[in-house]
């Protein structure tokens, strides 16, 4: 009734569809709150990065995340990422022109 072809399953195959099914389990985790033991890597990353940036934003400290700044101001894509961040900006606020210039046909304006 079915295909050889189609029978055919490796321990590949197999191992795929098992990574892919974790895959979907973390990001639901992830997603919901409900915590399961392949999210607790992600979950502790997204604590640290948290930390790391009240510490950049006060004069919070603690070792590791004095060694990202001192490793992001030494670098030398410190200085082109300022320079994008500029352009970003920038942009951002021609952006900000355009849509407080947009008519909307009246449908909201002074007719009333």
């Amino acid at each position: 009734m079915f295909n050889p072809a189609v029978l055919r399953i490796t321990n590949d195959d197999i191992l795929a569809k098992f990574s892919a099914g974790v895959s979907n389990i973390t990001a639901i985790s992830l997603g919901s709150g409900y915590v399961v033991e392949s999210a607790a890597p992600h979950l502790v990353m997204r604590a640290f990065k948290n930390l790391a940036a009240v510490s950049f934003a006060t004069d919070f400290k603690f070792p590791q995340a004095e060694a990202l700044k001192a490793a992001a101001s030494a670098g030398p894509a410190a200085t082109a990422s300022a320079g994008g961040a500029k352009a970003a900006k920038a942009e951002v606020v021609e952006e900000a022109e355009e849509e407080a210039d947009m008519d909307m046909g009246g449908m909201f304006g002074d007719d009333y």
